[in-house]
C-alpha cells in the first residue's frame, strides 16, 4: 500500500486517484456485440455465450427444473442467512415508501405527486471470480416492493451451463420473475432492446467489470435507463488513534478481494494507527483465499496521513468514497461533516461487510466519485414521479393573468392564447 504524509489540497487531485478505467474506449467493441444483438436477438446472445463465457447453450431462460434444482443444493445455513439478510432489505426499503401530499399552491389551483412503478426492470448480476447473491436481494427486494411488474435477471452461467444455486434461490426468495443465462455486453443488449426469449425492460439495475459499465453507459444514450455509472468498487476508512488497527485492517482487505481494480483507502490522524495497520495487513492478508486478487487490489490502495480531523473530513469529502468507516473518537460528529459518500458505516462494530449483506442498506452505490451526484440505490430507484393538478374557474382567474403576462413575454402567443379562451368563456 502507498503511504502518504501531509498532502497539500493542491495535491489532493493527484493523491486520490483512482485506478484508470476509461470505459470510452470500448464504445467500439461494445457497440458491435450491441448492434448483433439487436438484429439476431436469441441466437446473438446464445453465440456470445459461447464464445464469451465457454457453454453451449440451447435455450437462455431459466427452467422450474433448475430452480427447483438449485433449493435441493444450497445449505440450511445459507437459506437461512438469506432469509434474514431479505427480511432486514425488505424492513429497510418498505420504510421509504412515497407518501405525497396536496398542495394548494394558490386558492383554486391544487398539485400534487403519485409514486408509480417502473413496469419492467432488468437485474444484471455478474459471475465471475464469485456468486453475487447478496446483489440479487438488495436490487430484487426493493423492486418487488416498488410494484415492478416483471422483474427480469440476466447472470452469466458456468461452463456446465447452470446458474449458481445461491443466485437462483435469492431470485425466487426475492420475487424474480424470469431469469436468463447471460452474461456481459450481450445481457445489457438482451434487455435494452429484447430477444425473442428476453423481454426488452425500461431500466437496467447492476454492477458489472468495464465492458458491463460501457454497456449501460452506450444503451443508456437512448434505447433504456441504467442506475447509475459505475465503476470499481472502493472503501474509505477515517480512523484517529483510537481505531482497533486489526479492524481497520480487515476493512481495507474485505475491499480489496473484491477485484484487482478495487480500492481500500485509510485516512488517519495517527502514524502510530497508520503502521499498525500495515503490520495487521501483512498478519491478515496470507490467511485469505483470495489473497493474490487483494494483493493486486493493495497496490492501488493508500495510507493517507493528515494533521487533524478537519483535514481528514475535508480530503474525505474531496474522495466522495463509495463506502465510507468512520472509526473515531466521535464518529457521530464527523459523520455529521460528511456530505460526500455512497454509504456510511459508523464506530467499530459497523463493519462495510454489514452494508454489503444483511443490516438492511443497499450495497448497489455510486463509484468513482460520483457519490458527489448520485444516490445508491433505493426504492425510488424503481419508481417515477409524476405531478398532477387541478385548476378550478377561480384557480385560473387568479394564475392566469401571470400566465398570459409570461407567456406573452416569451413570444409563446399560443400559451396565452389557451389561457386567454378560457378566462373569456368562465
Amino acid at each position: 500500500m502507498i503511504q502518504i504524509d501531509y498532502p497539500a489540497p493542491a495535491q489532493w487531485p493527484e493523491v486520490l486517484k483512482r485506478p484508470g478505467m476509461s470505459v470510452e474506449n470500448l464504445f467500439g467493441t461494445v457497440r458491435a456485440i450491441l448492434n448483433k444483438v439487436k438484429a439476431e436477438g436469441d441466437r446473438a446472445v446464445l453465440a456470445y455465450e459461447e464464445q464469451f463465457d465457454h457453454v453451449k447453450l440451447s435455450a437462455l431462460a431459466v427452467t422450474e427444473a433448475e430452480m427447483q434444482e438449485a433449493e435441493s443444493l444450497v445449505d440450511e445455513d445459507l437459506k437461512a442467512a438469506i432469509r434474514l439478510a431479505k427480511q432486514n432489505i425488505e424492513a429497510f426499503h418498505a420504510a421509504q415508501r412515497f407518501e405525497g401530499c396536496r398542495v394548494e399552491t394558490q386558492p383554486g389551483v391544487t398539485c400534487w405527486q403519485k409514486a408509480v412503478p417502473i413496469e419492467k426492470v432488468g437485474l444484471y448480476i455478474p459471475g465471475g471470480t464469485a456468486p453475487l447473491f447478496s446483489t440479487v436481494l438488495m436490487l430484487a427486494v426493493p423492486a418487488k416492493i416498488a410494484g415492478c411488474g416483471e422483474i427480469v435477471l440476466c447472470t452469466p452461467p458456468g461452463r456446465d451451463g447452470k446458474v449458481h444455486p445461491a443466485v437462483l434461490f435469492s431470485a425466487r426468495v426475492a420475487g424474480v420473475n424470469r431469469i436468463y443465462k447471460a452474461g456481459g455486453v450481450q445481457a445489457i443488449g438482451a434487455m435494452a432492446y429484447g430477444t425473442e426469449s428476453v423481454p426488452k425492460v425500461y431500466k437496467i439495475f447492476g454492477p458489472g467489470n468495464q465492458y458491463v459499465t460501457a454497456a449501460k453507459q452506450w444503451v443508456s444514450l437512448r434505447d433504456v435507463a441504467i442506475d447509475m455509472p459505475a465503476g470499481p468498487s472502493e472503501v474509505e476508512v477515517l480512523a484517529d488513534e483510537t481505531a482497533h488497527p486489526a479492524f481497520v485492517a480487515a476493512d481495507l482487505l474485505s475491499q480489496a478481494e473484491h477485484g484487482a481494480d478495487s480500492q481500500a483507502v485509510l485516512i488517519t490522524t495517527s502514524e502510530d494507527l497508520r503502521q499498525a495497520v500495515v503490520q495487521e495487513v501483512e498478519r491478515q492478508l496470507p490467511l485469505l483465499p483470495r489473497r493474490e486478487i487483494a494483493a493486486r487490489a493493495l497496490e492501488n490502495s493508500k495510507l493517507i496521513l493528515v494533521r487533524d480531523m478537519d483535514e481528514a473530513i475535508a480530503l474525505t469529502n474531496a474522495y466522495a468514497p463509495e463506502h465510507l468507516i468512520i472509526q473515531t473518537a466521535d464518529y457521530a460528529q464527523a459523520a455529521e461533516r460528511v456530505v460526500h459518500a455512497g454509504s456510511v458505516f459508523l464506530g467499530p462494530c459497523s463493519t462495510e461487510s454489514a452494508g454489503d449483506y444483511a443490516s438492511g442498506t443497499n450495497h448497489t452505490l455510486p463509484t468513482n466519485g460520483y457519490a458527489r451526484a448520485y444516490s445508491g440505490v433505493s426504492l425510488d430507484s424503481f419508481v417515477r414521479k409524476m405531478t398532477f393538478q387541478e385548476i378550478t374557474p377561480e384557480g385560473l382567474r387568479r394564475i392566469g393573468p401571470a400566465i398570459q403576462v409570461m407567456a406573452a413575454n416569451e413570444r409563446l402567443d399560443a400559451h396565452k392564447n389557451a389561457v386567454t379562451v378560457r378566462l373569456e368563456n368562465l
